[in-house]
């Protein structure tokens, strides 16, 4: 994912499915090129690199 449509999703208003790995994430804050994400399914928040992160294809 590039960084400008992280700061397009994180300014819209309109929920976009976010995955690390196939895992669901919603983006806590982003920093240089990683971002901290807490995942969906649980409590468990990771450092990860905004280029790991996608959008599911519908």
């Amino acid at each position: 994912m590039e960084m400008n449509r992280i700061n397009s999703i994180l300014k819209n208003k309109e929920k976009t499915d976010i995955f690390y790995g196939d895992r669901p994430v919603w983006i806590q804050e982003i920093s240089n090129d990683k971002a901290k994400v807490g995942f969906v399914d649980n409590f468990e928040e990771k450092d990860v690199f905004i280029k790991d992160l996608y959008e599911r294809e519908l």
